[in-house]
């Protein structure tokens, strides 16, 4: 079993597009930040990417299954 680690992005962060929950957060040059879901970061990452001075990405929570 891998090593967990505590999530950066929570329940309460939610997608600046459609306010779902947030598993992506882009730091943009300047400092600010935009927060999306998977669904709306696979529609902006290729724009966003080059751009971004951090990406922090919990996509993997998604699938990720904790076993018993």
């Amino acid at each position: 079993m891998g090593t967990m680690t505590a999530p950066v992005l929570g329940a309460t962060d939610r997608c600046d597009r459609c306010n779902a929950q947030a598993y992506v957060r882009v730091v943009l040059p300047g400092g600010a930040d935009l927060l999306f879901c998977g669904h709306h970061w696979g529609h902006h990452e290729s724009a966003l990417r080059p751009k971004a001075e951090e990406i922090i990405d919990e996509l993997h929570r998604l699938s990720d299954v904790v076993e018993a």
